[in-house]
């Protein structure tokens, strides 16, 4: 995992092809240097960080190029004829045998810098570093500029465009073609990895891509989002999904480098369905629901009759009558935790420099419920069980919060499905109202979102991996016993997201079905996929990677996406069925698959619920959570001076 930025100066951008409004809007006027943005990213990558400068010089209609360390310079337009494009790259390594500094340069002089995983798609050694391998795999890549896709009818090789629509697992990355003058950029088609960009405008030139936002003194001295009555938008959004080139040339009259950014459709047709997100079966018929409620009787009367049991059984032995498509799930959910949290991509110095008794390779950010409990007990299938698993959970109101009850139960729970491992349940107390200094932090790293949800959110996912907290001093995890301050170190987290985007898990779910029925619901859930990388992911990756750790999210692999879309929508959720039941209705056979019959019937609760953040928030923010409610406060946008800061 890394920490990514790019800033282009001294080329004229020209965006109209794809976005013809952002020119024309008033941004927040602000500059930002290469040194605030290393600044920014060196969290996300603690391991190494590098500057490469490439500047291109226009004589007499040529572009030459030259490569050079970087001297902190201001990231402003420079008028005439040559341009400098920055290269920054922060990183924690979690793959390869040797150390890594990125940006990468190969001998034809690209430039690479790249914030992901491969678990996928390409085909790489296990003791490889995937962002050297795909450096080397771009390097074979077209550069004539006679194809975006396909294989090159010129020169026979692969574009660009074909190696990146190939990659299963999370990517951002920006790369520079040395050869063809062409910088691409972009993200993968969910979003799984942060990317923000500031578009060139007619006020401000500046071209600029980054994991995260820099925080900048005006943004520290501003206090109001309007001046003179017009509305001010964020200096940055987040980077749709895509695949993005910008080739370099001269201009035809002026003297000047210019560049047309241009956006790319994924070459891969089974990505291009999976973006669709389109489901075969959605309105089921009388005799299909008829069948599935039998299914559900006689399931829940053999967990009924499992449950009774006080020896701890092997997974599935208890279901004879489970559906072909939970077994199917429960195989694909496995085989994501698996690529996710297999040793080969753990970085093996950091293996050798620790005592293999004390050295957590993995956490889990963890509440007790369904999607993490899950999560949990596939990891204990998945991980030697000489490791133990740090479940790390958050709250803003101590052993009261309903989230710190339900890590407790599902701690007993997961010792009785697995009592050869050791688990650590990580308990991460906070008080909103001492959180000045962290909230501020907070609210620069959800930038560009803006609400009291997203910073509600983004301040319970920043502490939670974090890792600080407290752990009991013996292996019970009793409530008698005394607690130690513990800081978990796994530079890996595994996280649910996704789980209620696919299998109706949220209240705005159960509302679209009772209005508009199973299509109703289909239409929701598909409008939830498609932007879960603006309402979501970004957000997300940018606060838990600033902690130093890489979120990993299972339920978002390609493969869980594509198995869950060719089920039939009632097999997945039945919104006729009560909370606990008809909701993530799969999952939660899944979940009894596994032998966890309590977390099965669990009742989705969000983060900023489970935790108190939220009810914290609304005393102080509205005065009480009435308040609150009527100003339907989680969508209220919070103004630079407010009581958080």
């Amino acid at each position: 995992m890394c920490g990514i930025a790019l800033t282009v100066s001294g080329i004229r951008i020209n965006i109209s092809s794809f976005n013809s409004t952002r020119s024309h809007s008033h941004t927040e006027n602000l500059q930002f240097s290469v040194d605030d943005l290393k600044a920014a990213l060196r969290r996300r990558g603690p391991d190494s960080l590098g500057v490469k400068k490439v500047t291109l010089q226009l004589s007499e209609n040529q572009i030459s190029s030259f490569i050079e360390h970087d001297e902190p310079l201001l990231c402003s337009a420079n008028n005439g004829s040559h341009g400098e494009l920055h290269f920054i790259g922060s990183t924690l390594q979690l793959r390869g045998t040797v150390p890594l500094v990125q940006p990468l340069v190969d001998a034809s002089r690209n430039i690479l810098v790249y914030n992901g995983e491969i678990f996928g798609g390409l085909e790489l050694a296990s003791d490889c570093n995937d962002g050297e391998f795909l450096m080397q795999t771009l390097r074979n890549c077209c550069s004539c500029g006679s194809c975006v896709s396909g294989y090159c009818v010129k020169c026979g090789k692969s574009s660009v465009t074909d190696v990146l629509s190939t990659i299963k697992g999370p990517w951002a990355l920006v790369y520079w073609q040395d050869s063809s003058r062409t910088l691409w950029f972009g993200r993968d088609a969910f979003g799984r990895r942060s990317l923000l960009v500031h578009w060139p405008s007619e006020e401000d030139s500046a071209f600029l891509l980054s994991s995260v936002s820099p925080v900048s003194p005006a943004q520290q001295s501003s206090e109001n989002e309007a001046y003179n009555g017009v509305e001010y938008i964020s200096y940055w959004e987040e980077l749709p999904c895509g695949i993005y080139s910008m080739h370099v040339d001269a201009s035809n009259s002026n003297g000047f480098l210019v560049g047309e950014v241009q956006i790319h459709e994924y070459t891969n047709s089974i990505l291009k369905e999976l973006i669709k997100w389109e489901r075969i079966s959605v309105e089921p018929s009388s005799e299909n629901l008829q069948t599935s409620h039998h299914k559900l009787s006689r399931r829940q009367h053999d967990v009924h009759s499992a449950s009774l049991e006080t020896v701890p059984r092997e997974a599935g032995s208890t279901q004879t009558a489970t559906p072909m498509q939970v077994d199917m799930l429960l195989n694909v959910l496995k085989e994501s935790v698996k690529r996710r949290t297999s040793l080969y991509t753990i970085y093996q110095e950091v293996i050798s420099g620790i005592r293999q008794e004390k050295f957590v390779p993995v956490a889990i950010l963890f509440s007790g419920g369904l999607d993490s409990m899950i999560l949990a007990a596939l990891l204990d299938q998945c991980l030697d069980p000489s490791y133990e698993i740090d479940l790390l959970t958050v709250s803003f109101d101590g052993e009261l919060a309903p989230d710190r009850k339900s890590a407790k139960a599902g701690l007993k729970e997961l010792k009785r499905v697995a009592p050869s491992r050791r688990w650590r349940l990580v308990e991460i107390d906070a008080d909103l109202s001492d959180l000045v200094f962290e909230t501020s932090h907070v609210m620069s790293l959800i930038n560009p979102a803006n609400t009291y949800m997203d910073l509600n959110i983004g301040i319970a996912l920043w502490l939670a991996s974090g890792g600080n907290g407290w752990v009991s001093d013996t292996d019970d995890n009793d409530d008698t016993h005394a607690r130690i301050k513990y800081k978990s170190n796994a530079r890996i987290l595994l996280v649910g997201s996704g789980a209620d985007e696919q299998c109706a898990g949220y209240g705005r779910h159960r509302t679209s079905f009772r209005r508009g029925s199973w299509l109703g619901l289909h239409e929701e859930m598909k409008l939830d996929m498609q932007r879960i990388w603006k309402r979501n992911l970004g957000r997300d990756d940018r606060c838990i990677a600033d902690n130093g750790k890489e979120a990993r999210f299972p339920f978002l692999d390609e493969d869980v996406i594509r198995v869950l879309l060719n089920f039939p929508l009632w097999e997945v959720a039945n919104l006729d069925q009560p909370s606990g039941t008809g909701d993530k209705k799969i999952l939660r056979e899944v979940a009894k698959l596994l032998g966890l019959y309590e977390a099965a019937v669990l009742p989705k609760r969000a983060i900023q619920f489970g935790s108190r953040i939220a009810r914290e928030s609304n005393r102080k923010n509205f005065g009480s959570n009435r308040a609150a409610n009527q100003a339907s406060a989680g969508s209220v946008k919070i103004c630079r001076k407010s009581n958080f800061s």
